[in-house]
């Protein structure tokens, strides 16, 4: 049983609303959150303490152990060899996820400098979401003491949703700050 704030307030208050609002039929058509990608890509792995860095500032963020990404082919003028590791990634479902997200809305966002609002344009056609953070140290998980290197953050929101449009009601109907 998955126990979040924002998935009792998704069940109580958002799926009658996109339900009467979009007019399902089936309550499994109603557009919901399936998993939350986490990605962060260092180059070479030449210094195994960024590679460090990165793996555990993921695993302070996301609670979770991340998977070291590896390089699927040589690229000679980056001098990569297949086999290298490249990034880290965490991929976070249920009960974390809407944790997560609760928190990346209601917490992290705010903290970013200059903030005004998510693209509303970054939809990838089928509604999935995908934005980026240049910096880790807006999370509240991280020691700002203890940072050494900058990591910068892809985050994708996969959904059921089969349009942008649904998707974008969903995701700010749980309240995903969009921009204007």
């Amino acid at each position: 049983m998955i126990s979040s704030i924002l998935y009792d307030q998704y069940k109580q208050n958002i799926v009658p609303q996109l339900k009467e609002k979009r007019g399902y039929k089936n309550p499994m058509e109603i557009p919901h959150l399936v998993k939350i990608v986490i990605n962060t890509g260092v180059g070479t792995d030449k210094d195994r303490e960024v590679m460090q860095a990165a793996s555990d500032t993921l695993g302070m963020i996301t609670g979770q152990k991340p998977v070291i990404t590896k390089s699927r082919k040589n690229i000679s003028n980056f001098k990569l060899r297949k086999g290298m590791a490249v990034g880290a990634s965490v991929t976070l479902r249920r009960g974390a996820m809407y944790n997560f997200l609760y928190r990346l809305i209601n917490i992290v966002l705010p903290r970013v400098r200059d903030f005004r609002g998510v693209s509303a344009k970054s939809f990838d056609g089928v509604g999935n979401y995908n934005f980026g953070l240049t910096d880790q140290s807006v999370f509240t998980e991280i020691d700002l003491d203890k940072i050494k290197h900058t990591i910068g953050m892809n985050i994708t929101i996969v959904t059921t949703a089969k349009t942008d449009d649904e998707a974008r009601d969903l995701l700010s109907m749980l309240g995903m700050p969009f921009a204007n």
